[in-house]
Order: C-alpha cells, then sequence, then structure tokens
C-alpha cells in the first residue's frame, strides 16, 4: 500500500507538472495582453512596456515559466495583475464556498443519478426505462445556465421557497446543488444503469436468488456494492470538474467560489489567478482519483493495489 501511495504521488507530481506547463504555453500565446487590461486603454506606450518589464513579460518563455516553477515549488502561487494580491489568498479565500458547493452537489447527482439508475435497471426495456433514459440525456445536455434560471424563476421568485441568490445559508445552497445535480445526475444514471444489469447477470446473484434470499435484500447487499465500483472511478473526476469547472452555476446564483474567480480573471486576462485555479482543480482531479482507488477495495475486497 505504501509503495502504491507514494508511485501515486510521483506520477502526480508529474501530471501537475505537465498541466502547468501547458496551460503556461497556452496563456504565453494568448493574443490577448495582460499588461493593456493593467494600464488601462490610455496609456502610453511607455507605461505599458515599464509595465512590462516589472512584471517581467519582457522575457522569453523559458525564463518566465521557469521562475513561475521555481516559485510554485516554494508553495507561490504568484500574484494578481490587477487586485495585487497572493494567488494562494484569493483561492484560499474562495475554496470553503466551492468546496460546501462540491459536496452538495455530488451528493445531490448522486442522490438523484444512482436511483434512477437502479430503477431503469431493474426495469429494463420497459416504458420506465426508456423515459428515464431519455430523462438522463436531457439532463445531461441542458445548458447550465437554462436549469439554473429555470429553478431560480420557479423555486425563488414564483413560489419563494429559496433566495434568489447569494451564500451562508443552508437554503442558498439548495438550487445550485440541485443544479449541479439534475446535470450531473444524467451521467451517473446511464453507467448505474448499466453496470446493475451487468451484475444482476452474474452467477452469484443467480445463486444469491435461489438460496431465496429477498429481493431487497439481493440488490442492496449483493448487486448495489459490486454494480458502484465504476461510480467511484467518476466521482474521482467530478471532484475536480466541480472545483473549476462551475463557473455558470457560480455565476447565476452568485456563489462565491474559485470557478466564479477563475471566470473574472479570464475576462481580465489576469494570468496568475488562471494559472493558480488550473492548478487547484488539477490537483483536486488527482486527490480524487487517488481516494476514488483507495476507497475501491474498502468496497470490493478482491481489489488489490499494487
Amino acid at each position: 500500500m505504501a509503495s502504491y501511495i507514494l508511485r501515486r504521488l510521483v506520477q502526480s507530481a508529474l501530471i501537475l507538472l505537465g498541466v502547468s506547463f501547458i496551460t503556461f504555453v497556452l496563456l504565453f500565446v494568448l493574443p490577448a495582453d495582460p499588461v493593456r487590461q493593467i494600464a488601462g486603454r490610455a496609456a502610453t506606450a511607455a507605461t505599458v512596456e515599464n509595465i512590462r518589464q516589472q512584471l517581467g513579460l519582457d522575457q522569453s518563455f523559458i525564463v518566465q515559466y521557469g521562475r513561475y516553477l521555481a516559485n510554485l515549488l516554494q508553495g507561490d502561487l504568484g500574484r494578481s495583475y490587477l487586485q495585487k494580491t497572493d494567488v494562494a489568498e484569493l483561492i484560499w479565500s474562495r475554496l470553503p464556498a466551492s468546496l460546501l458547493l462540491m459536496l452538495a452537489g455530488i451528493g445531490a447527482e448522486l442522490a438523484i443519478g444512482l436511483t434512477l439508475g437502479v430503477v431503469a435497471a431493474l426495469w429494463k426495456g420497459k416504458a420506465l426505462d426508456q423515459g428515464l433514459m431519455v430523462g438522463s440525456f436531457v439532463a445531461v445536455s441542458a445548458p447550465q445556465f437554462v436549469v439554473g434560471l429555470l429553478l431560480l424563476y420557479v423555486f425563488a421568485v414564483k413560489l419563494g421557497w429559496f433566495p434568489i441568490g447569494g451564500y451562508g445559508t443552508a437554503a442558498h445552497l439548495v438550487l445550485p446543488a440541485v443544479t449541479l445535480g439534475i446535470l450531473g445526475s444524467g451521467w451517473y444514471s446511464r453507467m448505474m444503469r448499466s453496470s446493475m444489469i451487468e451484475v444482476l447477470r452474474a452467477d452469484y446473484i443467480r445463486t444469491a436468488r435461489a438460496k431465496g434470499l429477498g429481493r431487497a435484500r439481493v440488490i442492496l447487499r449483493h448487486a448495489l456494492p459490486n454494480a458502484v465500483l465504476p461510480i467511484i472511478a467518476m466521482i474521482g473526476i467530478d471532484i475536480g470538474i466541480f472545483m473549476g469547472g462551475i463557473v455558470v452555476v457560480e455565476s447565476v446564483f452568485g456563489w462565491p467560489g474559485i470557478g466564479q474567480l477563475a471566470w473574472q480573471a479570464i475576462q481580465r486576462v489576469d494570468i496568475p489567478i488562471i494559472m493558480g485555479v488550473t492548478l487547484v482543480s488539477a490537483a483536486f482531479i488527482v486527490l480524487g482519483n487517488l481516494l476514488a482507488d483507495l476507497v475501491a477495495p474498502l468496497i470490493d475486497p478482491r481489489i488489490r493495489l499494487r
């Protein structure tokens, strides 16, 4: 186990190094000029050039990336061009809100997706199965802002059950989490349905039924723990996606997470923040996959980590 974790940590470090390099390359060749954003439209050429030299943006790619990598190894994510604040401090201030929304969103999509997937598998080929799969396709295809605005209009504006937006109470969390849950449940329901159908065909399920075990016990005790294994890997990936990819949902509901921070940085070409959020999101993806691998043997003892 220790050797496996050590090997995965080394692999994770290499992955993050690759992510930092690719992201830095893309931002380096970006046609937008961050210096112009800082200096303003009325700035003279001399002012622009002076700012460029102060930030070190007049140097070659190798020099800039080398300097960034050296600072990164010391835990320094840089300093925001426009907010004049350390990127690590900005991300840290937004992280609790994103973590809370991530956990609530994953919980919502699991509750919706796994339930629908199991029901569809048990009613395979029936109208209910077909209807649920069509619904899952619609959920996956629906734009985030459409689902978010629709939920806001119905449950916040018309019914007044929840706040229109903001952050701070459990009521503020419900609609953003349900929005993410609806959007992500389609993938989980389809995956769970396929996995459940395959497991229900296994010999040990037929043996359990032959022994006279009730349907509920066969499904909950024998089928579900094995069918859920592919879902664990999806959750690990979702952790990183949620951390950096919920920009639209955070914007619709006024949720102050790092996704909203990244969107603001992209609009203003604030490269240090973009780099910082990208690396943090990549780190969560790597961590999520590692946790998924470590949890899998606890669910299925037949799995061995090597």
